[in-house]
């Protein structure tokens, strides 16, 4: 049950945010069920298996906000990078890249409230 509701959340703040993933399944995994950062992300990697944004991608869509080519576009790009990453991540210790996906959101974060849009 726990597991729904984390996935009901995050469903919430992905439709709000346009996140899901990284930025909120693979911390709650780690952190709320004690998953090691290598399971965590596997996992969050299989939650997007099915079509699980497509209510919400279909709400932007009617709102005018989905340009479809480029999601296609992107979706295959994701479909061979994901294989590529996940082969480094595997092979990477679990402490390592916990921190290294810690920095990667930091900055991430970082940016988004002081950096500058042009």
């Amino acid at each position: 049950m726990w597991f729904i509701a984390t996935g009901f959340l995050t469903g919430i703040i992905g439709g709000l945010f346009g996140v899901g993933g990284g930025e909120i399944f693979v911390p709650m995994l780690i952190y709320l069920f004690g998953f090691s950062q290598h399971k965590a992300q596997g996992t969050s990697l299989a939650v997007l298996l099915p079509p699980i944004g497509l209510l919400a991608a279909l709400r932007y869509y009617r709102a005018g906000y989905v340009d479809f080519s480029v999601a296609l576009l992107i979706a295959i790009g994701f479909f061979f990078g994901a294989s590529i990453g996940a082969l480094g991540a595997t092979r990477i210790n679990a402490e390592v890249l916990r921190r290294i996906f810690g920095a990667f959101l930091l900055i991430i974060a970082l940016h988004m409230v002081f950096g500058r849009r042009e």
